[in-house]
């Protein structure tokens, strides 16, 4: 039988050995971050996969299973290990953000589906670089500053007032990140978990109707420079005409 050619400019399929490499490659680039932030993660990985390694070789020795047993404590305890770095990992994501400007955005984009978390903040304060970020779904609308939380409540008022102007009786949850002891502060490593359990209210169809309404107020506009009159502004025409 003749051999079937690929279609021209069709790039070639990558090679599972490649793919095996690249995975290594990630993974050990998350354990490096993980052990950066938490450096007890390689103690705790080598409980998690050594232990099921010598219950297996335990066991195998007592019955005579010589390769069975201890081979399945090799499986467990990789997947005991994946499992555990995978948690570690995201602990340590969260921990290296805090802090840091945007860390409520990048929280709300580990939303699973269901929910329209917009990228950019929809308030920004200028002087003090506070920001509110938003997310639509079945269970509302949720504001979360970013901020120092008792700085940040004036902006996220703003924001809610805004909001329900163009969606009038859909639930508005605000939330500020914090270290959890005052109203409506969640920690950044359990903000995406609390926003996720909200009770939905919402039809899909509601949802899509208050995200097209949303989009209508428009994104951060730039300030205007103080005793700057935006009615009264005139282009230079001299400029204009390169002169």
């Amino acid at each position: 039988m003749a051999r079937r050619e690929a279609p021209a400019g069709a790039s070639p399929a990558p090679k599972p050995r490649k793919q095996r490499f690249k995975r290594l490659r990630q993974l050990k680039q998350v354990y490096d971050m993980t052990v950066r932030v938490d450096p007890a993660t390689r103690w705790w990985l080598l409980l998690a996969i050594g232990a099921p390694v010598l219950v297996g070789v335990v066991v195998g020795v007592a019955t005579g299973h010589w390769i069975y047993f201890p081979l399945l404590g090799v499986m467990v305890g990789a997947l005991a290990g994946m499992f555990l770095l995978g948690r570690r990992a995201e602990r340590a994501a969260y921990v290296s953000l805090e802090g840091q400007k945007g860390a409520a955005g990048a929280a709300l984009s580990s939303l699973r589906r269901g929910w329209t978390v917009e990228q950019e903040p929809v308030a920004i304060e200028a002087r003090t670089q506070d920001m509110v970020f938003r997310a639509v779904g079945r269970a509302g609308i949720v504001l979360v500053g970013d901020g120092p939380p008792t700085r940040v409540r004036r902006l996220l008022e703003g924001e809610r007032r805004k909001v329900a102007r163009v969606a009038p009786n859909v639930p508005v949850h605000l939330y500020t990140v914090g270290d959890g002891g005052g109203e409506g502060e969640v920690p950044l490593r359990r903000l995406a978990p609390k926003v996720q359990r909200l009770k939905p209210t919402l039809t899909k169809q509601e949802v899509a109707a208050v995200t097209k309404r949303l989009k209508a107020l428009g994104g951060v506009r730039p300030p205007v420079p103080q005793g700057v009159d935006p009615m009264r502004a005139r282009p230079d025409r001299r400029a204009m005409r390169g002169r």
